[in-house]
């Protein structure tokens, strides 16, 4: 009898292993959803324009943004977030970041909305703060406060030091809200952020999954993310593992197809940056059946080409690294630069949603030299997703 009981409470344990995770992922489907992504746009652009208008207005119980306006720069706002209520912002830290928590109505799933780039020279330096440091390390963001992460488990893999900045000042918040909602019965999330604020969803993301990893998140949260806009958030190595942790739909890159921002930051590929079992790793091998003529000629012209690439990288690291973190500096005197890695190869990150734009949008959003935000707003991405979804 007793064996029967023994059994029966293993069999029950067991059970909850495998269903526990499923509570989560039950209050969210993979792949792209139009409406549930409209709404992430209108909670993305609450909290974009928050700092204006909500901050004179303040923020209502229902969620709503008291005070402000319908337009912005003579063009109409997209609405306000239908399905969520406000739940929790976020001090504005390192290089001008914060992000706010919303609450879907039923309680079941809470998003976590990601500030971009705001008009501000210091929240622009965390952009071009673009040199690559290795996914996985400590960052010393101040004397006191020291940011150890992981996010990827492949060692080749890079990331942008900007956002790894800006992801080490909001980590901590972004845990503890996690970890608050989860305690109230909320085990599904939803991360997410245009522009800047989609580049910081990818090393949240990241960041999360090897938390939960490591046991320092419950592993039964399900979470969705949508990178809205977003530029290159690291290298080949960084794109595979996010794809690999997200896969089956759980982690999108939605990009509308006129918009330049996601064809950032500027990337050199190297011989360096393929994987070590390649022609180009011993290229005497693969040219053994040429004649020494021949073989002397195309290994000095290859090796012209790889000197040239390598003096690039150094030039790009040294402006988009050194000199920017000496401007950087002025405003976090605490950190400490990194050692930046020899790579500058930036590569797309997530399932591509992509928008593309037809001839009515272009008469809505016309090519103009003069305004180079145009395809890049919350807008834009809103009118072509109610267009094709």
């Amino acid at each position: 009898m007793m064996n029967f009981f023994w059994r029966a409470g293993v069999f029950a344990a067991t059970m909850c292993v495998f269903v526990y995770p499923a509570v989560g992922q039950s209050d969210l489907r993979p792949g792209f959803d139009g409406a549930e992504y409209r709404e992430l746009l209108r909670i993305g652009d609450a909290n974009f324009f928050g700092d204006t208008a909500a901050d004179r207005g303040g923020v209502d119980s229902g969620g709503r943004l008291k005070g402000r306006p319908e337009q912005d720069g003579g063009r109409p706002r997209i609405g306000r977030p239908e399905q969520y209520v406000f739940r929790y912002r976020s001090a504005e830290v390192g290089l001008r970041n914060r992000w706010e928590m919303w609450m879907r109505k039923d309680r079941r799933v809470a998003v976590i909305a990601i500030r971009g780039t705001v008009g501000d020279p210091v929240s622009w330096l965390e952009n071009f703060y673009a040199a690559q440091v290795p996914a996985t390390g400590s960052l010393q963001l101040s004397d006191s406060v020291r940011f150890d992460y992981q996010l990827s488990s492949d060692a080749k893999a890079m990331v942008h030091v900007g956002w790894l900045v800006g992801a080490g000042y909001l980590a901590p918040s972004i845990v503890q809200q996690v970890r608050k909602a989860y305690g109230e019965g909320v085990h599904a999330f939803i991360v997410f952020g245009h522009s800047q604020g989609g580049a910081l969803a990818f090393l949240i993301r990241s960041y999360l999954y090897y938390l939960q990893q490591q046991g320092k998140l419950p592993a039964d949260i399900a979470i969705k993310t949508y990178c809205s806009a977003a530029p290159k958030p690291g290298n080949t190595y960084y794109a595979y593992d996010y794809d690999f942790i997200t896969r089956g739909g759980w982690g999108l890159t939605v990009v509308n197809a006129a918009d330049w921002v996601p064809e950032t930051p500027f990337s050199l590929q190297t011989s360096q940056d393929i994987n070590p079992v390649n022609p180009f790793a011993n290229i005497d091998r693969a040219l053994k059946k040429q004649s020494w003529m021949k073989r002397l000629y195309i290994k000095g012209k290859y090796n012209k080409l790889r000197r040239r690439a390598r003096r690039a990288t150094r030039a790009y690291r040294q402006v988009l690294g050194d000199l920017v973190y000496s401007q950087v500096r002025k405003t976090l005197s605490g950190l400490r630069p990194p050692v930046y890695a020899e790579v500058m190869n930036y590569q797309r990150a997530g399932t591509p949603v992509v928008l593309e734009p037809d001839s009515v949008y272009y008469r809505i959003f016309p090519n103009d030299p003069t305004q180079v935000f145009q395809h890049h707003g919350f807008d834009a991405y809103d009118w072509l997703t109610a267009r094709y979804y």
